[in-house]
């Protein structure tokens, strides 16, 4: 396969997905992701980064990351713990995920390191890099897209709606942004999903914004329910809604990265139960029906609103 950001090959093989554990060094931890390739496609590939919920470096982020390997991309999930720390209750997770954001500088020199172990792996274009993450993960992939790494985009599963801290400077976020959202999740008031939309709306962000009715969060994680139950938890899995937000994602980042293969077609989504906007006039800007057939324009603000062919 040409180097040429459109170039194809033929369509990946799942049989021929190769992983490994590999590790790396930030701040004198060791960390321990996992790296995902397709020995079917040749040359180098874009790259994606999956970082992992609140759990830690688990099975499920390895799956997802497998999955991208199926669609020809090279895949690291990253471990934003340390010795690939999982949390076998709450109260574990809490911690883990204080020792990363009490101090800004932990957690982006770990996901720094996790991007240059990617971008220097022989089988990946250093130039197209994108990261997906799930809850914390996505917390931490829109945390870096607004410190000015270079991500040809980001999409963030059930996590990372939430304002900055300091207001974005238009051009800070160099790549495209993506979030998939479950409407009723308790952790995230509608206030914050306002807020979020007005500041990349004022910063110029391309966003694409899917909202899921009645779904909560947690909703793409199989074990969810099962997790929720047993610690008291507002986790559900919701699988038309993970489904929809797979695929959703998939066309996303072939968008923003260009063909890593002649990918495999996906399934077909059932429009009546697609993710839909809210009646909110205040939340149609660059919101999001995730059906067949869709149009592109753009609201007053420069956002895109997609469409399906008979409009709103």
């Amino acid at each position: 396969m040409s180097d040429s950001p459109s170039s194809t090959a033929s369509v990946p093989r799942a049989g021929s997905i190769t992983g490994e554990v590999v590790e790396y060094q930030a701040g004198g931890a060791t960390l321990r992701g996992y790296l995902v390739q397709n020995e079917s496609v040749s040359g180098p590939r874009p790259g994606v980064l999956v970082v992992h919920e609140w759990w830690g470096h688990n099975e499920y982020a390895r799956r997802r990351a497998r999955m991208l390997a199926e669609l020809g991309y090279t895949a690291l999930a990253v471990d934003m713990y340390g010795d690939g720390q999982q949390a076998a209750h709450p109260e574990d997770a809490m911690r883990f995920v204080a020792a990363v954001e009490e101090k800004a500088e932990v957690g982006e020199a770990r996901f720094d390191a996790a991007m240059q172990l990617l971008q220097a792996h022989p089988n990946v274009d250093a130039t197209r890099i994108a990261a997906i993450g799930y809850c914390f993960g996505g917390g931490i992939i829109m945390h870096m897209a607004r410190r000015g790494r270079s991500l040809a985009g980001v999409a963030a599963f059930h996590g990372g709606i939430e304002a900055g801290r300091e207001p974005l400077v238009p051009g800070a976020i160099k790549g495209k942004v993506a979030i998939f959202h479950g409407e009723a999740d308790p952790f995230v008031p509608a206030e914050a999903v306002l807020a979020f939309r007005k500041e990349m709306a004022d910063a110029g962000v391309d966003l694409r914004f899917y909202s899921y009715p009645g779904v909560k969060h947690s909703f793409t994680n199989p074990e969810a329910t099962a997790l929720g139950e047993r610690f008291g938890l507002p986790l559900v899995y919701d699988a038309d809604a993970d489904q929809r937000s797979w695929e959703a994602a998939v066309a996303f980042l072939d968008e923003v990265l260009g063909s890593a293969a002649r990918k495999p077609e996906q399934p077909r989504l059932n429009p009546s139960s697609a993710a839909i906007p809210s009646e909110d006039p205040r939340e149609l800007a660059n919101a999001v029906i995730a059906r067949p057939a869709n149009r592109r324009v753009e609201d007053q603000s420069g956002q895109q609103i997609i469409l399906n062919s008979n409009g709103m």
